[in-house]
């Protein structure tokens, strides 16, 4: 089993094109961390002592696009494939949108809204089977692709700039800026996790804001480039104990203060959704007992998929000489 999962993984890695990816890993690690307190006090006890597994594993959604074809999608929709805003042809329900566009179509240009709501459904499962270590797994990963709809640049099809000449604001937006500020200067005092009424609903609305809001991203970018000394734009800097190029300080924090808090308010947004999502789904599994636990061990195949996708996402970013 072991070999076999090894060569499709690394199979894959090769095969596989690479599209800019959300949030980065500090700010999904920090959206899955705080949205704990948010929760309730009935879920407090498991989510406070498995905290750490929830910030860990916020990621792996990330990294299992290195070994899963069908990963990549589950991230991002390129809604302005399917005319301008609201978008209104394109169904919200996916046997109608298959129908309407086909299933391959869909998967092409990204399905994160109804990947939610199958995610959704297997918390849902989770909470009413009592099955911890699939609750925290399915809480750290919905936690990943619910933070993922609320990024601009993955509901348009210029998802790095690369139709615009502005390759790398992707992670302009969702790393460096989150990186600089998010620690010292980021209001993250929220309050408490609502029950969402209408969760497929909630889904596209934020999948929509994004969608608005990704034009402004964009057109801020090319305005800010147009008038910033090109010798300034970039700086080398030690990252994982490599010099690698990346947007200088003055840069991106000149690109935040244009976009007038944007990055913070969809942390923010994130950060919200996230724990009303978990809390949700509790209520809707008949809100079950969920005793404070320190064991959170998964089967041994589970353990090996994750050291492989650790394993090759690593090579990946160890070979990575530019973050740009």
């Amino acid at each position: 089993m072991r070999f076999v999962l090894t060569v499709l993984l690394g199979g894959w890695l090769l095969l596989c094109p690479i599209r800019a990816w959300c949030w980065g890993f500090y700010a999904h690690e920090r959206i899955n961390e705080l949205a704990v307190y948010l929760l309730p006090p009935g879920m407090q006890g498991l989510y406070r002592t498995q905290q750490d597994y929830l910030r860990r594993h916020a990621t792996d959604p990330d990294k299992r696009r290195y070994a899963v074809p069908e990963e990549a999608p589950r991230h991002y929709i390129d809604l302005d494939r399917y005319g301008t805003y609201p978008f209104d042809s394109l169904p919200r329900n996916w046997d109608q949108a298959v129908i309407r566009y086909t299933e391959d179509s869909l998967q092409k240009h990204g399905i994160v809204p109804w990947w939610l709501e199958i995610m959704r459904n297997r918390l849902i499962k989770a909470f009413r089977e009592k099955n911890i270590p699939k609750i925290l797994q399915t809480s750290a990963e919905i936690g990943h692709y619910l933070a993922d709809a609320h990024v601009p640049l993955h509901a348009c099809s210029n998802h790095n700039g690369q139709y615009t000449d502005q390759r790398g604001i992707h992670g302009l937006w969702e790393s460096r800026i989150p990186e600089l500020l998010a620690e010292t200067q980021w209001n993250f005092w929220i309050g408490h996790a609502q029950y969402i009424e209408r969760t497929a609903d909630y889904f596209w609305a934020r999948v929509l804001e994004s969608a608005q809001a990704s034009d402004s991203v964009l057109r801020i970018e090319r305005i800010l480039n147009a008038n910033f000394r090109t010798d300034h734009k970039y700086a080398f800097e030690e990252r994982n104990g490599k010099l690698v190029r990346q947007y200088a300080t003055a840069y991106a924090l000149t690109y935040d203060s244009l976009l007038k808090g944007m990055v913070e308010r969809r942390m923010r947004q994130s950060i919200y959704s996230v724990a009303s999502l978990w809390f949700t789904c509790w209520v809707m599994a008949g809100q079950p007992d969920l005793p404070p636990t320190n064991k959170n061990k998964p089967d041994p195949e589970a353990r090996e998929m994750i050291r492989q996708l650790d394993r090759l996402w690593r090579m990946k970013r160890n070979n990575d000489s530019d973050h740009l």
